[in-house]
């Protein structure tokens, strides 16, 4: 009954947005050549705010036409290369207007978390890597949008998935996970690598993912083992509203996640609206602007399958079977310990309180069988967790490290 409650709730109050929005157009207007002030500054504000504060369900544009690559200005083009039910794999192609970007560049896999949040979250990673690199990304779809005849996705799903697009792109591609999944990207890399597959990367960079929550636990990893699986079954999961192409299908719903990381940082969220409503009443545009480019990416939430979500949160968060050497995927053990030829780049931020310092590290560990001139790890001082993938510091002090890993190994 959440979801339906929360369909409810949506439709009720678009009516009551549509107006807020008109009143603030009107408001904010000059009457009779006098320009607003006071009370009727104060009340457009409100309604401004009352009209945008929303949720929605639909992917952003990346919005990345153009780089500067080869000191050229390079138009860039969105390609789908493979698809699923559940995700595709686009193709950032720079674009010349004689053709395709002549200049061969290392090609790249970057797998982007599904936790609730839509692959445009790595506008600026994706941005930043361009102009060195052939960027491919995988844009997982809202579950919600899934018919329930496309099947069930699980986390064994989500491993075959990144194998199924390194084998697309043929070896000689490297991979780089973010957050979530580099969980994933490190168990296929050790499943390739044990069968000898020809498409296993030639390097690996992991970024803030939980590889081993046992390590400096946060506040995530303890409202995950504080309750038995059941219980986030039988609270969290919901099925979707008939409404939507994905209905009745079991899923976390991205609403709910958004809760779950906004109360962890409730009184910044709350003076960063309060900060807004006086930008509207002052008319500070900058400082509006760039609020409304964060919010809006991040009010942009997906749901996850429920298969997916539950089997992340036993294996990863609950037992940490990656770590404890007990992770099996189709009946194939995982072991990192076989991985000989994929160099290891792991990045992690000072101030992480999604992802602590030491818990991707641990995949250090994990690839003994790696030489150590092939093992590299970098703690990035003053960011937290997005700041590890967006941002100055990654701009200009982890991407560095990134570029290097992979130019140097390709």
């Amino acid at each position: 009954m959440l979801y339906q409650a929360y369909q409810a709730y949506v439709e009720a109050m678009m009516p009551i947005r549509a107006i807020a929005e008109t009143a603030a157009r009107l408001m904010d207007q000059p009457w009779f050549g006098i320009r607003p002030a006071g009370t009727q500054r104060n009340f457009a504000a409100a309604c401004a705010m009352l009209a945008r504060t929303r949720l929605t369900h639909h992917r952003p544009s990346f919005g990345i036409d153009e780089v500067i690559a080869g000191g050229d200005a390079v138009a860039v083009r969105e390609d789908i290369v493979q698809a699923t039910p559940f995700c595709s794999l686009i193709h950032f192609a720079k674009v010349l207007p004689g053709g395709d970007f002549p200049v061969a560049q290392p090609r790249v896999l970057l797998v982007a978390p599904m936790s609730g949040h839509f692959a445009t979250l790595l506008r600026q990673t994706i941005r930043t890597m361009l102009p060195d690199h052939d960027i491919y990304v995988t844009d997982w779809r809202n579950a919600r949008d899934v018919p329930l005849s496309d099947g069930r996705f699980g986390f064994d799903d989500f491993i075959d998935h990144i194998i199924e697009f390194l084998e697309v792109l043929g070896p000689g591609t490297h991979v780089l996970g973010v957050c979530q999944p580099a969980v994933a990207v490190l168990a296929a890399v050790a499943l390739m690598a044990a069968e000898g597959n020809p498409a296993q990367p030639p390097s690996m960079t992991l970024m803030a993912g939980p590889i081993d929550t046992r390590l400096n636990p946060t506040k995530v990893n303890q409202l995950a083992t504080e309750r038995p699986i059941e219980w986030f079954e039988a609270n969290l999961i919901s099925l979707v509203p008939f409404c939507h192409a994905g209905a009745f299908r079991r899923v976390y719903p991205g609403f709910v996640q958004l809760a779950a990381f906004m109360s962890m940082n409730l009184e910044r969220h709350l003076d960063a609206f309060g900060r807004h409503y006086d930008d509207l009443v002052k008319g500070d545009d900058a400082r509006l602007n760039g609020h409304r480019a964060f919010y809006d990416e991040y009010f942009a939430v997906m749901d996850l399958p429920a298969e997916f979500y539950l089997e992340t949160v036993a294996k990863v968060f609950q037992r940490q079977e990656l770590a404890r050497g007990t992770l099996v995927s189709r009946g194939r053990a995982v072991d990192p310990r076989v991985i000989r030829h994929t160099a290891l780049l792991t990045v992690e931020g000072e101030s992480d309180d999604i992802c602590a310092i030491g818990q991707t590290l641990a995949a250090q560990e994990l690839c003994s069988g790696l030489h150590p001139s092939k093992k590299r790890h970098h703690l990035q001082t003053g960011v937290g967790h997005y700041g590890v993938f967006s941002g100055r510091r990654w701009t200009t002090e982890i991407y560095p490290r990134v570029r290097d890993l992979i130019w140097s190994n390709s």
